[in-house]
């Protein structure tokens, strides 16, 4: 269920009118609804029980302090894949021993600020990878909690940019060379075999290929025991899909209980803790991105398109541009009387053919009108940029009968204040000619 409904045809987060926020925070904003994100939260938590389960939330999705936060105070772990995550994670009173870190490219640093902050277990993904951690737990004095993720060939059935879990992959390692990492990782007195873990894509609709990766995970599971190695915990990773066409009532979500009865009857009589790294699914729906009809371009021509310039651009939000993503957009008002409907497209201010948040849109639209991106508080922010030098959006978080700025509007000020001109007194190396002479 939304928690964006309408009163008096005004849409509303809770109790709170998004005319409101827009009129006092302006747009784009970001709005999340923080009783959304808590009732997914318990859902998951109760399709879980009573298997001995962490929810890790996978920061990625959405790394608002205020959001982490939230779920911090849920009881939630954190699934990283990067340093500054982490710090991100810490920043939001999170438990760093509750951190699970995955990602293919960890640094040297990276890897030091992890052992250093007592982190839960690493997510260990190439042969390489395991040598720097062990050589970075040696020279710190640290032993170093290991899960190796496997890459277990299971296709997901999503867009090829979020699937993670086939073979072709730049994501985990094979079943044979898991063996070989877990075999290494066993007789090194600097590393920790914890867990073994997988994560095979994003936004997928049926628990099915999250069932048959579990399968495999098991499999292998047995043949380590077979080799005297015990796992504590297995790590399925995230994954589970959300409905982005709310409105559509013949559009099922993700049903997580089944997922999570099949996955208690595969687990029944095995010492194993289950991880998951759910993202989008606790925050996608929570969130909206709120803004306004710039310009109305009516089409010129029978075969020409007509244009609504937003406020709002593919640096807000690139989800449509990167991978075709559907987001429902509906007025937060109700429209003028007698304004009459036409096929939009929506399109943002940024010099690109691509900047697009909607195609073939049936509207009733004015200039200056308010509209709601839907199912927006996953990989939205989290995604945004700098293009064409545009600030990043501000972020409101809805609680109860309230809402509050929890990221302000960046400013161009904000932007420039990085960068060094020709005068700035960091340089290296030879000096250029002076321009002058």
């Amino acid at each position: 269920m939304l928690p964006y409904e309408r009163r008096d045809g005004v849409l509303h987060a809770g109790r709170v009118s998004l005319v409101e926020v827009a009129d006092r925070v302006g747009t784009p904003v970001y709005v999340y609804d923080r009783g959304h994100i808590e009732s997914r939260y318990h859902a998951l938590e109760q399709a879980l029980a009573p298997l001995e389960a962490d929810i890790c939330y996978a920061v990625k999705a959405n790394g608002n302090l205020a959001v982490l936060d939230c779920l911090a105070r849920l009881g939630a772990g954190f699934d990283i894949v990067s340093g500054g995550e982490l710090q991100r994670v810490i920043s939001a009173g999170g438990d760093p021993g509750r951190v699970v870190f995955s990602g293919v490219g960890k640094r040297a640093d990276e890897i030091d600020f992890a052992l250093k902050t007592g982190i839960r277990c690493f997510n260990v993904e190439s042969e390489p990878e395991l040598e720097r951690l062990a050589a970075r737990a040696r020279l710190l004095g640290r032993q170093a909690p290991v899960s190796v993720r496997v890459n277990p060939d299971v296709d997901p059935q999503t867009h090829p940019y979020i699937t993670t879990g086939l073979k072709t992959s730049k994501f985990g390692v094979s079943p044979e060379q898991a063996l070989r990492m877990y075999r290494r990782a066993a007789a090194d007195p600097h590393l920790h075999v914890t867990g073994i873990d997988c994560h095979i894509g994003s936004q997928i609709g049926s628990p099915a290929p999250l069932l048959e990766a579990l399968e495999g995970l098991l499999q292998l599971t047995d043949r380590l025991a077979a080799d005297g190695i015990a796992v504590a915990h297995i790590d399925l990773g995230g994954g589970m899909g959300v409905n982005y066409r709310p409105f559509a009532t013949d559009v099922a979500d993700f049903d997580v209980d089944a997922y999570g009865s099949a996955i208690r009857q595969a687990l029944t009589g095995r010492d194993l803790r289950l991880l998951l790294e759910p993202g989008r699914y606790l925050v996608a729906n929570a969130g909206v991105l709120l803004t306004r009809v710039e310009y109305l371009k009516p089409a010129a021509a029978a075969e020409s398109l007509s244009f609504a310039v937003l406020d709002a651009a593919m640096n807000d939000l690139i989800r449509p541009a990167l991978y075709q993503a559907w987001h429902d957009v509906v007025p937060v008002a109700p429209p003028a009387p007698g304004s009459a409907t036409a096929r939009w497209q929506l399109v943002g201010p940024v010099c690109e053919s691509g900047d697009f948040i909607g195609h073939d849109r049936d509207l009733a639209l004015a200039e200056g009108d308010l509209l709601a991106v839907m199912s927006a508080g996953a990989y939205g922010m989290a995604q945004s940029s700098n293009y064409n030098s545009r600030g990043r959006a501000a972020e409101v978080m809805v609680e109860q009968d309230g809402f509050r700025v929890v990221r302000r509007r960046e400013t161009v000020r904000d932007q420039l204040a990085l960068e060094l001109p020709e005068d700035g007194d960091v340089a290296f190396g030879p000096m250029r000619p002076d321009r002058s002479s």
